[in-house]
């Protein structure tokens, strides 16, 4: 099983988005959070210790965490989709996006 972390800014419609389509695949275990005070999840370093791979939406994203998590980002594998906040939940165009863009990164 393969754990995969999807962040964005407030874990409202991206990394949801991508946590629903995600999860529905056999081999994979899925969670998502965003960086934001705000956030409906905020990450935390239990996500990130549990994260086999991470994906970031933007790169500010990935700063964040570096920011805040660097000792604990040394070995994992991250990934920046560069998918901007221009979409809804479960949006089609960010679902085939998210897909296209995620599959780069893994062997399925």
């Amino acid at each position: 099983m393969t754990n995969l972390l999807f962040v964005c800014s407030r874990n409202q419609w991206r990394s949801p988005t991508a946590e629903a389509i995600w999860r529905r695949r056999p081999g994979f275990s899925v969670r998502s959070a965003g960086t934001s005070p705000n956030a409906r999840r905020h990450i935390g370093p239990a996500d990130i210790r549990w994260a086999d791979i991470i994906f970031v939406m933007e790169r500010k994203h990935l700063n964040r965490l570096q920011a805040e998590y660097s000792r604990l980002l040394e070995y994992k594998r991250i990934h920046t989709l560069d998918i901007p906040d221009d979409y809804r939940y479960m949006d089609p165009e960010l679902v085939d996006i998210l897909e296209d863009a995620v599959k780069r990164h893994l062997s399925v």
